[in-house]
């Protein structure tokens, strides 16, 4: 039945074809597929390196939002609020001894 059909006819039924498949293929997220079944050294080398850069990255922003909070700590002692600066006061002083 389909062989008996006009040219043009079976070249849209198999572009048809062709676009569902393609758009199947494309749903079935092939590369996530390759990827998994990739090479297991690339892999772990990729994992490792990702979770390196993202202990780097908790670390510089654990830094940097500690100092900020010390800044501030320190701005608020200058302040001479009685009970609140002298609390404040302390914490930094334990703070400056650790380093």
């Amino acid at each position: 039945m389909f062989w008996k059909t006009g040219k043009n006819q079976r070249i849209n039924f198999l572009q048809r074809s062709i676009d569902k498949l393609i758009t199947m293929l494309e749903n079935m997220n092939l590369h996530d597929l390759k990827y998994v079944l990739g090479s297991k050294k690339e892999i772990i080398t990729r994992n490792l390196l990702a979770g390196i850069a993202r202990g780097i990255g908790g670390g510089i922003g654990f830094t940097i939002i500690t100092a900020i909070i010390i800044y501030f700590l320190q701005k608020i002692v200058r302040l001479n609020i009685p009970i609140i600066g002298q609390y404040i006061n302390d914490i930094i002083e334990i703070v400056q001894k650790t380093k």
